[in-house]
Formats: structure tokens, sequence, C-alpha cells
């Protein structure tokens, strides 16, 4: 896909959530949210310390300016509260077999946020602006093999296992989303 000029992150809206670009204040809630063992015990082996979390608020941003899509921040917007994020990444991932290229769609939500259908209607939200931005094409997820309520998710939105191998040495779940016709 060739790259955009800079984009904005786009703002998007469901009944009970508000995806938008991250703001310096989603820092401290973004840090505290990993630091939860309900939280990252599928994602990492280890709590994120506060540089890393910064590092991954920015390569959002930088996704948004170099490709023209990314993560959203998520906030409830019942309590204005940062509850997680949602997006498509182009990692340049060192996995086999390779998906550079294919827009990688992931969400992770607070330990809090857990079992209230929020991850559904934020990785709705993502796809169906992914559909149009991405025209229909193949997009794809990883997660941690024994992360079953993502694999459900995943599931509901059309994403089936196309392989399983190791990504930085922990065992990984390959899913895929055929590419689809979108009307415009």
């Amino acid at each position: 896909m060739p790259a955009p000029p800079y984009q904005q992150t786009p703002v998007l809206e469901t009944e009970r959530l508000c995806l938008r670009g991250y703001q310096l204040a989603d820092l401290d809630a973004y840090l505290a949210i990993w630091q939860a063992p309900a939280f990252y015990r599928y994602l990492s082996p280890r709590p994120m310390v506060e540089e890393e979390v910064w590092t991954m608020m920015l390569r959002s941003v930088g996704h948004w300016a170099l490709q023209g899509f990314g993560f959203w921040a998520v906030e409830e917007k019942a309590s204005g509260r940062f509850i997680g994020a949602v997006g498509f990444a182009d990692g340049k991932r060192h996995i086999e077999p390779s998906i550079k290229g294919v827009p990688e769609i992931g969400w992770v939500l607070a330990a809090a946020a857990h079992g209230q259908g929020y991850a559904s209607e934020a990785v709705a939200a993502a796809l169906a602006w992914g559909d149009q931005h991405f025209g229909g094409a193949r997009t794809v997820c990883i997660m941690d093999p024994d992360n079953l309520a993502s694999r459900r998710v995943a599931e509901k939105f059309g994403y089936r296992e196309f392989a399983r191998t190791t990504y930085k040495g922990e065992p990984t779940l390959m899913m895929e989303r055929p590419a689809r016709s979108v009307t415009f």
C-alpha cells in the first residue's frame, strides 16, 4: 500500500465508546492498565514500564502519520475513562508466515472493562473503518493461543486460524479475515 500523507486520527463513536487519538493524559491510565496481571498475561511476560507504554503510544501516532492507519485510544463515553486501545498496524514483525504489508488488527482493554462487550463494540467500529479504508482487503491478527476471549471476538468478526507459529519465543496463533467486497 502506498503511504498516504499525514493524517490525523479519525474519531469513531459507538453507542458506549469513543475511539480517538491518544492524548498525553492517557499515558498514566495506560501505564496503570499495563500493571494488572489480568491485562498483560496474554500479551507480555511482565508488566510494561512507562518508557515502553510511551513508545507504544508514539508508534501508533507514527502509523497514522506514515501509513494512514493506526490504533485508537478507547474511551468509555459514560465515564470519560481511557480503557484501552484498538486499531491496525503493520509492525514489520519478524514472524513466519510473514504478515508484512497486511493490516494487523489488535485490541487491548483494561481488565475492569472485560466481559461488558466493549471489545466487540470497538472491534466492530475499527473493522467498519478498515473495510472502507483498505477496500475490503485481507486483515490478520495474532494472539496467545490460550487467550480464548480474544479468539472468540476475532471469530465473531470472521477471523479464522491460518497458522500456529512462535513469535519472540512464545506460541502464537495467527488468524485472518479474508478480503471482502465493499461498496463505497
